[in-house]
């Protein structure tokens, strides 16, 4: 659980604003976006798959480009 203790005299916009950042270091949204939706099994592997193959021709791409 992500947390934020404000500080005395701080203003609620920077409490605000370090809670936000803090959101986004922990990942929690994106976490919430890729759960939002029941997924099959099938379909994760496919993704993951994809996702494999981008990486490898972006790294083979950057490898020829040197």
């Amino acid at each position: 659980m992500t947390q934020v203790i404000v500080e005395r005299n701080e203003s609620f916009e920077s409490a605000l604003k370090r809670f936000n950042k803090k959101v986004q270091q922990d990942r929690v949204l994106s976490e919430v976006r890729r759960r939002r939706f029941y997924e099959k099994p099938s379909v994760l592997r496919k993704k993951k798959k994809a996702a494999k193959r981008r990486k490898s021709r972006k790294q083979t791409r950057k490898s020829m480009r040197d």
